[in-house]
């Protein structure tokens, strides 16, 4: 007998993942359990209908991008969850901030852990280059076969090379490769973190005030790149205090900027001190203070975070755009949403440059197609993305699967 295979749900979306690998002898194991990305804020009840809970199974969670994690609190209680170590502490962060703490403690592996054994099955993560930090591909091996999951991945960022190394000596003998789709059928940025920098650079020398600019806190490829660029032109990178501690709980033993480095400042707001005050952190706020700056004295050539929630604490104190700055959304497929919206209006109400530097935090078409055609699998499993019907030229053997189909992998 075989290893099935039912994608619970992903198989025509982008997030919410659900992927489940049942063994002959009844374990299985769940990869991600993923909060729709169009799913209401407060809703819950979210998990497939297709996914059995009165049977045990033991979850990994690829990468910590809340559509991949966002519904593990939803799962059975004794159902076991593990992750990478890093991945465990930006979920925790992740929960903390939304006021809604994790439940339960995640098992952990590290990037150099090596395969393991979660009851019959043999389980290697294999860290890879993604937006997110600490993301995984899986592979996971039992009853004969081997699964090479991709979770979300790019070939495009600061970790590319990880993604290279698999392309030159690619897991050998893979029965089903499921593969994320992401930006099949989009025209979004793929352009490399260092080819971005360089804009930045630009961006930066030629604007003679501030530069404020919108990106996601835990985008640590983006946040090393616009430190870098800043740097390089004399100026500080100003980060918020979740920045702050995205940076403090991850950096540790690393390269990556955190406070202390020279050209980073925090910039401490009224509302985020509050609210970390409200969740007895005031320890982390003083310790991030001595390397921090109020808005109202934050340097006129700055490089500066910007975020919907920031607008009325910088507005009170003074740190508004001018048409002597520039703004920046390094954000992609949100601006019609307010968060992005009205930081854009904003800045451009006042007269700033309008600037938009980005790049995916997925792979770029061409580098799906060759990351299948290297793993050469017997099936091509494709998920999370919404154009695989239409945009699926160049991939062998797919073999394509409805929400909550079970599939006996041959």
């Amino acid at each position: 007998m075989s290893l099935r295979l039912t994608v619970h749900r992903g198989n025509r979306q982008i997030g919410g993942s659900c992927i489940e690998i049942a063994h002959p002898d009844g374990a299985r194991l769940v990869l991600d359990a993923g909060r729709p990305l169009d799913a209401p804020e407060g809703v819950t009840g979210l998990l497939p209908a297709s996914l059995d809970l009165s049977r045990p199974a033991t979850v990994l969670i690829s990468h910590p991008h809340q559509d991949h994690h966002g519904l593990v609190d939803e799962l059975p209680a004794d159902w076991s969850v593990w992750t990478g170590a890093a991945s465990a502490r930006l979920i925790a962060l992740t929960g903390e901030i939304g006021d809604r703490p994790a439940s339960r403690i995640f098992e952990t592996w590290d990037s150099y852990s090596g395969p393991f054994s979660i009851g019959p099955f043999t389980v290697t993560p294999m860290l890879t280059d993604h937006s997110a930090f600490d993301a995984y591909m899986l592979l996971v091996e039992g009853a004969g076969r081997r699964v090479l999951y991709t979770g979300d991945f790019r070939r495009h960022g600061r970790k590319g090379g990880l993604v290279d190394g698999l392309l030159a000596r690619p897991p050998a003998d893979i029965d089903a490769l499921i593969i994320e789709g992401t930006n099949l059928g989009t025209d979004k940025p793929v352009q490399t973190e260092t080819a971005l920098e360089d804009a930045f650079v630009a961006l930066f020398g030629r604007t003679a005030g501030r530069v404020f600019v919108a990106w996601s806190g835990q985008n640590i490829d983006r946040t090393v790149t616009l430190y870098r660029a800043a740097k390089k032109t004399g100026r500080s990178l100003v980060i918020d205090l979740y920045t702050a501690d995205v940076l403090d709980r991850i950096a540790e033993g690393t390269r990556l900027p955190r406070t202390g480095f020279a050209n980073l400042k925090v910039v401490v707001t009224s509302g985020l001190r509050r609210m970390y005050a409200s969740r007895g952190r005031e320890d982390f706020v003083a310790r991030m203070a001595r390397d921090g700056v109020a808005a109202r004295a934050v340097p006129l050539d700055a490089v500066v975070m910007l975020r919907r929630s920031l607008i009325g604490n910088y507005t009170r104190a003074g740190l508004i755009p001018t048409a002597r700055d520039a703004f920046n959304l390094s954000m992609c497929g949100y601006l019609s949403t307010p968060y992005c919206a009205e930081p854009l209006e904003w800045c451009r109400s006042a007269g700033a440059e309008i600037a938009y530097l980005h790049s995916s935090g997925h792979a770029a078409p061409a580098d799906l197609r060759t990351l299948a055609a290297a793993v050469s699998a017997k099936a091509v499993i494709p998920v999370h993305g919404e154009n695989w019907d239409s945009a699926a030229t160049g991939f062998e053997r797919v073999r394509r699967l409805a929400d909550g189909e079970a599939w006996a992998i041959p």
